[in-house]
C-alpha cells in the first residue's frame, strides 16, 4: 500500500511539472483577439488584430480579451483534467475519485 502511495505521489509530481509546461491558446471575435496561457493560467502572450484598435471601441476590445482569456483557461483546465484521469486510470483507483488539488 505504501509503495502504491509513493508511486502515486511521484506520478502526481510528474503531472504537476507537465502542467507548467502546457500552453493553451484561446481566441475571441473570430480570432481577432488571442491569448496564450501556461498550464497554471498565467497569460504568456496577447495578440490583438490592429482593426480593433479604435478609441471608440475600447469596451468591445476589453470584452474580447476577457473572452479569449476565459477560452484559453477553460481549455487548459480540460487538458489538466484529462491528464489527471489518464494518470488515475493506471493506478487502479475508483472511477470519479477526486484528489485534493
Amino acid at each position: 500500500m505504501m509503495k502504491q502511495a509513493k508511486e502515486m505521489q511521484a506520478k502526481m509530481g510528474e503531472l504537476q511539472e507537465k502542467v507548467t509546461e502546457l500552453t493553451v491558446e484561446g481566441s475571441a471575435g473570430a480570432g481577432l483577439v488571442s491569448v496564450t496561457l501556461n498550464g497554471k493560467g498565467v497569460m504568456q502572450s496577447l495578440k490583438i488584430d490592429s482593426s480593433l484598435v479604435k478609441a471608440d471601441e475600447v469596451e468591445i476590445l476589453e470584452d474580447l480579451i476577457m473572452a479569449a482569456h476565459n477560452d484559453a483557461k477553460a481549455k487548459g483546465e480540460a487538458m489538466v483534467q484529462e491528464q489527471t484521469q489518464e494518470l488515475m486510470s493506471g493506478m487502479g483507483l475508483p472511477a470519479g475519485m477526486k484528489l485534493p488539488f
